[in-house]
Formats: C-alpha cells, sequence, structure tokens
C-alpha cells in the first residue's frame, strides 16, 4: 500500500489516498474539498477510486464527497452515527460557513471491527467516538487515519454537537494508545506523528484527572 495525500478546504483537511502498487485501485480518505485537485492526482496516478472513506460527518472532510463520486462512480463510507449528519446541513455545519449547504448520503455503514479491502488494501475501521458520536479511525498496515480523533500534539474539539471530551478520551486511550508505538498516525489535519509519539508526549493524554 502507498499512500498520496493532499491539503483540502479552506480548513486544511489532510485528504489521503492509500492505493495499491499492483492494481492501482484506490480508496479517499475525508476529501473535503478541492475536487478537481484530488481527481488530478487519482489521474496523474492512473488509479481507480473504489471507496470514500469518511472519518465523521463534518463539512470541512465530505466537501468533495458528491462531485467525487458521481464522477468516479465511488461508493460512500461512514459509521451509522455520523450517517444523519452527513444528510443535515446544520448537523455537518456546512450550513453556519457562508457556502454551500452539503448534503451526502453514505452507501455503507461501517461498524467497529469491519475490514474493509480493496485489492492489496486493508483497512480496519475503529469506532472512535469523542470528536463526534460516530468517528471512526482506520487502521492500516503500519498507518492509522484518525481523522480528527487525535492529532500530532493535540486532540479533537468536543464543543461541538455530539462531541464528549470524557468519550474521546477513552476512544483515545483505550483503542488507539494500545496499538504498537510505531504506528504512523496519518490525521486530520496536521502533520503525521506516532502513537509512541503521543503516548509519551501528547500533552492533552498525561493526565488522568478526567476519570478521578
Amino acid at each position: 500500500m502507498k499512500i498520496l495525500s493532499l491539503i483540502v478546504g479552506e480548513l486544511g483537511v489532510n485528504c489521503y489516498i492509500p492505493y495499491c502498487e499492483q492494481t492501482r485501485q484506490c480508496v479517499v480518505i475525508d476529501p473535503g474539498g478541492s475536487v478537481d485537485r484530488i481527481l488530478g492526482l487519482i489521474k496523474e496516478n492512473n488509479l481507480q477510486l473504489k471507496y470514500i472513506l469518511l472519518t465523521h460527518g463534518h463539512f470541512d472532510h465530505i466537501g468533495a464527497v458528491n462531485e467525487l463520486k458521481e464522477k468516479t462512480g465511488a461508493r460512500v463510507a461512514v459509521h451509522p452515527e455520523d450517517s444523519e449528519m452527513l444528510m443535515d446541513p446544520a448537523k455537518n455545519l456546512s450550513s453556519f460557513v457562508g457556502g454551500e449547504p452539503i448534503n451526502v448520503s453514505a452507501d455503507i455503514m461501517v461498524e467497529d471491527g469491519m475490514e474493509l479491502q480493496v485489492s492489496n488494501i486493508k483497512l480496519q475501521v475503529i469506532h472512535t467516538p469523542g470528536h463526534t458520536k460516530g468517528g471512526v479511525s482506520y487502521l492500516g498496515d503500519g498507518v492509522i487515519f484518525t481523522g480528527d480523533t487525535l492529532f500530532a500534539g493535540s486532540i479533537g474539539r468536543t464543543d461541538l454537537p455530539g462531541g464528549n471530551y470524557k468519550i474521546l478520551i477513552k476512544s483515545i486511550r483505550e483503542k488507539l494508545l494500545v496499538l504498537d508505538d510505531n504506528l504512523v498516525i496519518y490525521p486530520g489535519h496536521g502533520p503525521s506523528s506516532t502513537i509512541g509519539n503521543e503516548y509519551a508526549s501528547n500533552p492533552y493524554l498525561q493526565s488522568g484527572e478526567e476519570f478521578l
């Protein structure tokens, strides 16, 4: 599995394109905008898009979904607890940011532990609620795509509808920090990191006070 990436949209979302070198089949994770750039990268690398995988339903991660789906026929996957958010501009927050309201429908509902496979790409779904109720991370071979759950040196915000700080910390500690220290984290915003780095130095994960 190889991974292409680009930063899209006004909020600087990391959009990832894992692909199989042999078959050239790929998935796109969190196409938040800049659909022409995403399609250009797919074409430039002679790739065939099979799935659009969403880590959660906020507008900045789904802005290019409809056009990408229309032009490629790719199927859209999201956790069921965020599926309603996709279809409601108020819930996905697109109605509050001055742009075109976003309404997206999903084709596949992913659940915790489900494995998605495209050629030699295998991604396991890990339900990591807290930023949103249906937030997920996608675990691959040596990598994990964490969306807005876990960043390099930070964590996702929890002050938006469906957010919950204690649940987010629980998700990170019990589902992510237990993974291999060398696992590379590809977050929804900002630079990459590793599980080991975040376990050792992320300031939001050093205290147990939230459980007292």
